[in-house]
């Protein structure tokens, strides 16, 4: 999924992997087998989602919009899931 985008890091997300020693190999590992578990189809500029992927066994949640037309992924916000918030599927949240 990686190959069709090139992937751009907001600055926001880029602190978080930061303090939550998340590395952009990680990120690329968890976009390449990961899947869409939430939507944000009105979120502007472009439309978002959530995805869980993993990177090696660490679970990963990237939130993201394409720029569709410019074949760009921002990266907005990168963390492990919480066990507190979400279901051990790291799907759905409590």
């Amino acid at each position: 999924m990686t190959d069709r985008y090139k992937l751009i890091y907001r600055q926001h997300a880029v602190k978080r992997m930061h303090e939550r020693s998340i590395t952009e190999q990680e990120v690329a590992d968890a976009i390449a087998s990961g899947a869409v578990i939430e939507s944000y189809p009105n979120d502007t500029p472009y439309p978002s989602a959530l995805l869980l992927g993993m990177a090696g066994t660490k679970a990963i949640h990237v939130v993201y919009a394409d720029a569709n037309e410019d074949g760009i992924r921002i990266i907005i916000t990168v963390y492990e899931p919480d066990a507190a918030i979400w279901h051990g599927d790291f799907r759905t949240r409590r």
